[in-house]
């Protein structure tokens, strides 16, 4: 197996795509740690289906003047983890799998980070858990603008359609509202349970 140096970026609860590129078994997986913050993008936002269409949960920052993602700190000024936690219930609690995931999802609301990196590694690692996979990773050690590994850090965007081709699959509300593609990753689990990791390795990259 050829393998080959991949640059991904450290999201929250991240989309599908980006786990099939994580879990491809030919991609070497540095995360990028150094970057400068960029606003609006999953690094510190997750897209679930609600009962009116798409929800994004936007996980608050501390505005203490610091630019690297490693340095970001979260805002506990509000109790947004509770309030993500709500969301979630009220989203999947009538899907097939939300009650066999519920008490390790709650996991990740337990966990009181102050950096959102340390956040979403933590999150990573129980979906990891989930998903019954070990894919190891390392964290870069400088940003490097051109990098030589294949470079994710500006793919995946919460605001254009998704570079990802993804079957249809059934979603709590989408009789009413229709399939809405690459999701967090908990919306995948939640619906397909032990068949999202066959769901996310037949993904396929349209460029």
């Amino acid at each position: 197996m050829n393998m080959k140096n991949v640059l991904l970026p450290v999201f929250y609860l991240p989309p599908v795509s980006w786990f099939s590129v994580f879990l491809h078994a030919e991609n070497e997986i540095v995360l990028e740690q150094f970057e400068s913050f960029p606003k609006q993008t999953y690094r510190n936002r997750a897209n679930i289906y609600g009962a009116n269409g798409k929800l994004s949960l936007i996980l608050p920052i501390s505005h203490n003047g610091k630019r690297k993602l490693k340095d970001i700190e979260i805002s506990h000024s509000e109790d947004w983890r509770k309030l993500h936690w709500k969301s979630i219930q009220t989203a999947y609690q009538s899907s097939p799998y939300f009650e066999y995931y519920e008490d390790k999802f709650r996991k990740i609301f337990d966990v009181n980070e102050k950096y959102l990196l340390d956040f979403n590694l933590k999150g990573l690692e129980i979906i990891q858990q989930i998903l019954k996979t070990e894919k190891a990773y390392s964290l870069n050690e400088e940003y490097i603008k051109n990098p030589e590994a294949v470079n994710y850090r500006e793919k995946f965007s919460a605001k254009a359609p998704s570079e990802f081709e993804m079957e249809e699959y059934y979603q709590t509300f989408s009789d009413k509202l229709g399939f809405l593609s690459d999701l967090s990753i908990l919306d995948l689990i939640c619906n397909k349970g032990p068949e999202s990791l066959t769901y996310i390795k037949n993904i396929k990259q349209l460029y």
